[in-house]
């Protein structure tokens, strides 16, 4: 179907099922190899082992952030220059760009590798834990400058039309990693070290096959000797800035919440800590792949003042998100205790107890949650630039801080509320970025009809 003919003229019912649906159901498969990546470990290496690959998850974040960084900040040229029929400044700019993912992953990867343990230690782990999650941390570290790259191709591949090779990639790679976790884990019993080999061994066999139809010369970019200068870097950094702050900023909170955790409950509670987020991993890229997908039909409906159906497919995003939202919590708590067995052996009664009474209160995030992530996909389709990244700064630093000194008093039982409180914080301030868009909306909606 022509995307004139989607995004302008199929009903708002029959959009969501064509784009949306396809797009959640997508993430949600990706999303298993994290699940069964926490069961592995859990269940296999025990609750210090778990704790310790949680406890320095973070930093694994922002080493893959950096090569997300070049990845999206070159893609912005490359589609410029290729819309422009210029194939040869393309080629140029994903050929240095791809050089820089790799520069990058040597850097990055050379400070982690030699910075984990004295990092580790000022947050306070003991030195069982600074064993196990160093021993992690450092195989992604030597690995960096091979497996980060991964993910900037996916941009790669989707600019030059091969989205179903990319997601095939995707897909592939959950396969791959999942069974060399098996391999590692059940069979050779290698420690938490073989769990991060089994995963960078998948991203570095995914990465090669990602670039197969560039080797062939069978896509619009072609690998050639790259030139780089000023002008391409600060296009580069300055078009990927605002996505690596966004993970960056998401982070941070991560790594302040493990120390408090370890200082309150050592490491069963990092442990519950991490569970939380194996499970909200489930359910989080579900709400995401709707209002990601959703982000064009709008954005080109803006484009045509078509304001109307902009409010309808808005509307039905907050509808369906918000339904969903509440499904998923009452799921939590009618299931809670079968989720927490998922990744904690039932031998560990403490840490069960300790795990679903988390949950418990984490799960009261979902009931707002979905507000910020649809006003932040909708700011964002509508161009309003300086909106969103308000909205998303707020939502995944500025809350979460807050709310983690506003709970301060009730030790766990506020950690456990730091994403409840950040949503509904985040959700007001949505509602009131919406409404003074919805104003300007307005305003335009009727400049329109005048002219």
């Amino acid at each position: 179907m022509e995307y004139k003919t989607l995004y302008e003229h199929t009903s708002i019912r029959r959009l969501i099922i064509i784009v949306a649906l396809p797009s959640a159901v997508g993430m949600l498969v990706s999303s298993l190899y994290q699940i069964l990546d926490g069961a592995f470990v859990g269940h296999i290496l025990g609750a210090e082992a778990f704790a310790a690959i949680n406890l320095v998850m973070p930093l694994v974040i922002i080493n893959f952030s950096l090569a997300d960084l070049v990845g999206v900040g070159s893609s912005v040229p490359i589609a410029h220059r290729l819309g422009q029929k210029d194939e040869k400044t393309a080629s140029n700019i994903f050929s240095s760009a791809c050089l820089l993912i790799v520069l990058c992953g040597v850097l990055i990867g050379g400070a982690l590798y030699f910075w984990a343990e004295p990092i580790l230690r000022l947050m306070g782990a003991s030195d069982s834990l600074v064993k196990s999650s160093v021993e992690y941390l450092r195989v992604y570290a030597l690995s960096a400058p091979v497996t980060t790259i991964v993910f900037a191709v996916d941009n790669y591949l989707r600019i030059c039309g091969k989205v179903h090779f990319s997601m095939a990639i995707n897909i592939l790679m959950s396969i791959i990693c999942i069974g060399l976790e098996f391999l590692f884990l059940f069979i050779l019993r290698m420690g938490v070290g073989g769990a991060a080999l089994g995963t960078c061994l998948g991203m570095f066999v995914c990465a090669l096959v990602a670039f197969w139809p560039f080797w062939r010369g069978k896509t619009p970019l072609k690998f050639t000797r790259p030139i780089m200068d000023k002008k391409l870097l600060r296009d580069i950094f300055a078009n990927g800035l605002p996505s690596f702050l966004n993970n960056l900023a998401g982070r941070i909170p991560s790594i302040i919440i493990n120390i408090f955790l370890l200082r309150l409950g050592g490491a069963p509670a990092v442990a519950a800590y991490g569970v939380l987020m194996y499970i909200d991993s489930v359910f989080q890229p579900i709400l995401y792949g709707l209002c990601d997908s959703l982000q064009p039909a709008i954005g080109y409906n803006y484009g045509a003042r078509q304001f109307q159906r902009v409010r309808a497919i808005r509307n039905a995003c907050f509808i369906i998100c918000g339904i969903l939202s509440a499904l998923m919590c009452l799921a939590v708590f009618g299931a809670r205790d079968s989720l927490v067995r998922l990744f904690v052996p039932t031998t560990e009664s403490a840490l069960l107890a300790l795990c679903s009474r988390a949950l418990v209160l984490f799960a009261l995030a979902y009931l707002t949650r979905w507000v910020a992530m649809v006003a932040q996909s909708y700011l964002s389709a509508l161009g309003k630039a300086g909106s969103a990244t308000l909205l998303s700064v707020a939502t995944a630093l500025v809350f979460p801080l807050l709310a983690l000194l506003l709970l301060a008093p009730l030790g766990l039982d506020g950690v456990w509320l730091n994403m409840p409180l950040s949503c509904l914080l985040a959700a007001a301030l949505s509602l009131l970025l919406v409404a003074r868009t919805r104003r300007e909306v307005a305003l335009s909606r009727a400049s329109t009809a005048t002219e």
